[in-house]
């Protein structure tokens, strides 16, 4: 049985055929446009997500800078007016009491004692307006500065200290980065002399090539999961913590009750 299609009939199936070309290849261009734009969308979203993030970042950079230099100006002032005002008057006090022991001989045995207290006090005021001011750590080797600490740290005398360095002495710091670790040195070693009672001191220092700084104590020990980590027993940690990611540092922090407690600075790979 043969089935007999006209000319026009044809012509009609083909244009039919030619339409649901038409339709299906639009249909196919559209949802092609419809991904890509929503491809391009969620680019756009991405981008603009991660350079919030980046802003985000940036800005907590900023302020935990500006405070960090708000700090130093603060630090520098006080240190400023220790020498200044508190010093030239022990300078002035002891001054008075060797010319009294001139004037009164017999008195010697009584001002002498005073003299020497004030003297050393004096030379402690002086140590600390030293520690508070960053000048210096502009004006000296920086691994002399910190081993000038180790120092002061072991006429502390309620603590056996000893200190170890290893490395290049040459390596050349940022002021940011020497403001930083010395400030964290000077944090982790009073938080010890204040509160860890401890009876041994480890400091080690090493640069091969990045820097490393490791302060461990055989003292009373904290729980690294509660108070100390959020900053509400005193000891500054969030504060240690913070500052380091200033100048792309870490903190690492072990501590064990009863046991001592080893915090470690460590400089990242660029």
């Amino acid at each position: 049985m043969f089935i007999f299609i006209s000319k026009n009939n044809l012509q009609m199936i083909d244009k039919v055929a030619l339409g649901i070309v038409i339709i299906l290849l639009f249909v196919s261009m559209l949802v092609l446009f419809c991904f890509l734009l929503i491809k391009l969308y969620i680019h756009k979203i991405k981008s603009y997500t991660k350079l919030i993030y980046q802003k985000d970042i940036e800005f907590q950079k900023t302020l935990n800078t500006t405070i960090l230099e708000t700090q130093e100006q603060v630090l520098n002032n006080i240190s400023q007016d220790l020498h200044d005002d508190a010093g030239q008057q022990l300078t002035y006090v002891n001054f008075m009491l060797e010319n009294l022991k001139l004037d009164s001989p017999e008195l010697n045995d009584v001002l002498q004692p005073l003299s020497m207290q004030i003297s050393s006090i004096s030379d402690s005021i002086r140590s600390l307006s030293h520690s508070l001011n960053n000048q210096m750590l502009m004006q000296q080797d920086f691994l002399k500065v910190l081993e000038a600490e180790v120092e002061r740290l072991q006429k502390h005398g309620k603590m056996e200290v000893t200190y170890a360095f290893k490395g290049d002495r040459k390596k050349q710091f940022a002021t940011d980065e020497k403001i930083v670790i010395y400030r964290i040195f000077q944090e982790v070693t009073n938080n010890i002399i204040k509160h860890a009672k401890a009876g041994k001191v480890m400091i080690k220092l090493s640069i091969v090539p990045l820097f490393v700084m490791v302060i461990a104590d055989d003292g009373v020990g904290f729980d690294v999961t509660g108070e100390a980590l959020r900053g509400s027993d005193g000891l500054g940690l969030p504060n240690i913590i913070s500052r380091a990611a200033l100048i792309n540092y870490e903190v690492t922090i072990q501590s064990v009750t009863g046991k001592g407690t080893t915090i470690t600075l460590s400089e990242k790979k660029n």
